[in-house]
Formats: C-alpha cells, structure tokens, sequence
C-alpha cells in the first residue's frame, strides 16, 4: 500500500463516530456496566452511557422498547447489545457515514453482521411485537418518548420481518447488512463475543478498511 493508502486505512481504524454520546476518541473505560463490558479495554462510550443503554427509556434516546406492550427479556438483551456495540465499538470506521440529522453527524451503514449473531436476534424475537419496521424515522413523539403512530398495528416480530436479514437490515435503516459469514471468519462484525479474549472486530475493521 502507498503511504497515502496506509494513511486513508488508519484513519478508519480505533476511532469513535461524531455523534450524540460517543467521546472523541477511544480509550480504556475500567467500569463499563453490564453487556457493555466487553468493550472496557478500548471504548467509544463512557461508563454512563454504559449503564443509560440498559435502562427501558433512558436518556440516551428517550427510545421506549416496550412500544406495543413489554418486550421479552431475551429479545431486550440483544437490543441492548446492539446498542453497546454501537456506543462503545472503536472498530465500525469502514462503515462511518454522514448523518445529516440534528443529533448526530455520523452513523454507521451496512456493517457486515455475522450471520450467528443475526439469526440468534431474530430467533430470540421473533413473539416480541412492535409496529414499525423501521425504528429510526416516523414514530409519534408527542408524549416525549417515541409511541406507535396513527393506525400502525402492533405485530409480532415475525410477521414485521419475516426474516432475520430483514430483521438486522431494517429495523436501523440500513445501518447493519446481513452476511452468511461465520463468527470468527474475520470478515464479519460481531456483536457479541468473549471478553476474556482479545475484541474479534479489530481484525474486522482491519480487513474492510
């Protein structure tokens, strides 16, 4: 690679994205709470937003998960992973792309899931109900926290997304891709992985960027 190259690759590695509650830049965060702990050696996010990303409707987003009734603990926990993964991962540069919405500048796009991780989200919710497939835009905010709007009917998960591709690839508007890759490949992002061992996803970010 020429320098130039070397320099463009770097720069999409070990960073944080510009938006809402992301630090600058990475770094060592010793009292990450609960499922974000995986990230504590390298993190995008502090400890409060650590602990803010397993609450039900926490400040980080006002975001309320139980919008058509209470969502099962199984399903919950692979949202609050996902939001781990994305508060705190230094490891999604390749799929950095512009936001051009009030609360944030950047967001993430088509991070090649794998295919475990996926398929085990969409296993585990599919008698979870909701009433949009795309959780980013059109909910009705009046109350403060996002409720479902006028005339949007309250589904299971399994009726909304018939699969788990559709699942991953809607519900943030394009901001995962679904990917028939194995956990471990190396081509392939995980969200969730052992933190005895050393974070998969580095490797990943390398082999993209």
């Amino acid at each position: 690679a020429t320098a130039a190259e070397t320099v463009a690759q770097d720069s999409l590695l070990n960073i944080c994205m510009d938006a809402k509650h992301h630090k600058t830049e990475p770094g060592p965060e010793g009292q990450l709470y609960g499922q974000c702990v995986l990230w504590k050696d390298n993190a995008c996010c502090t400890a409060n937003t650590s602990v803010e990303a397993h609450q039900d409707q926490s400040y980080l987003y006002k975001f309320n998960w139980d919008h058509c009734g209470a969502m099962p603990e199984k399903c919950k926990r692979h949202f609050i992973q996902d939001t781990c993964l994305y508060e705190c991962s230094p490891n999604l540069g390749p799929w950095i792309d512009q936001a051009d919405t009030s609360w944030r500048k950047e967001r993430i796009r088509d991070v090649p899931l794998c295919q475990e991780d996926c398929e085990q989200w969409w296993e585990d919710c599919q008698d979870a109900v909701t009433c949009k497939v795309n959780w980013h835009k059109g909910w009705n905010w009046t109350t403060g926290t996002n409720q479902c709007p006028k005339g949007a009917m309250c589904q299971k998960f399994k009726f909304m997304f018939p699969t788990a591709a559709a699942l991953c690839e809607q519900i943030w508007s394009g901001s995962y891709r679904y990917t028939t890759h194995h956990r471990g490949s190396g081509r392939c992002i995980q969200m969730w992985f052992d933190p005895a061992q050393e974070n998969p996803n580095v490797a990943v970010a390398q082999y993209y960027a």
